[in-house]
């Protein structure tokens, strides 16, 4: 089985999986992406958040049959050391992290928020993030939230400059 993940098409090996396997498993099993966490394993917490065509998707109960042909987007996909994402800048920022097991998944629910919503209120982003956070820092989330909406935000179109209007020249005229 072909697999789409962070924009690479990722085999499995033969044998390694089953269609009902959770894809939270194939992801840090089979292909060593340790980036997402497993937290409770009944879809609650959100450590294990995955973006599914581009929607937030627990995948400790996401079957790996449900994902074939679909895009997958892990936190390894978001951005890198060198060149992160906005939101990853804005987590590091706010200092949002305390033992940072769920940030992963925190990280990957608000990129599908902001993809969807680029100005999010304060109540829309208390309604996507359902994650939970054992640490409490939501009030940081939310601050590095509007951060990244900002960065990631169209640049205003520079003014237009308009050049004078000019005026007709009027035709001379000389009286005898």
């Amino acid at each position: 089985m072909d697999l789409l993940i962070n924009g690479r098409v990722s085999r499995l090996p033969e044998g390694s999986t089953e269609p009902s396997m959770p894809l939270l498993w194939v992801l840090r099993d089979v292909l060593h992406l340790t980036g997402t966490k497993f937290g409770c394993g009944v879809a609650a917490c959100g450590a294990c958040t995955v973006r599914l065509d581009g929607e937030p998707v627990r995948s400790c109960v996401t079957p790996l049959s449900a994902v074939q042909g679909r895009a997958v987007q892990t936190i390894e996909g978001l951005g890198s050391a060198v060149a992160p994402h906005a939101l990853q800048a804005a987590w590091v920022e706010h200092q949002v992290p305390q033992c940072g097991y769920c940030q992963s998944g925190m990280l990957m629910a608000a990129a599908a928020l902001l993809a969807r919503n680029p100005k999010p209120t304060d109540a829309d982003i208390d309604a996507a993030m359902t994650n939970l956070c054992r640490c409490g820092t939501y009030p940081r989330v939310r601050a590095a939230i509007h951060s990244a909406a900002q960065a990631l935000a169209p640049s205003p179109a520079p003014p237009v400059r308009r050049l004078p209007r000019r005026i007709k020249p009027q035709p001379l005229v000389f009286k005898a």
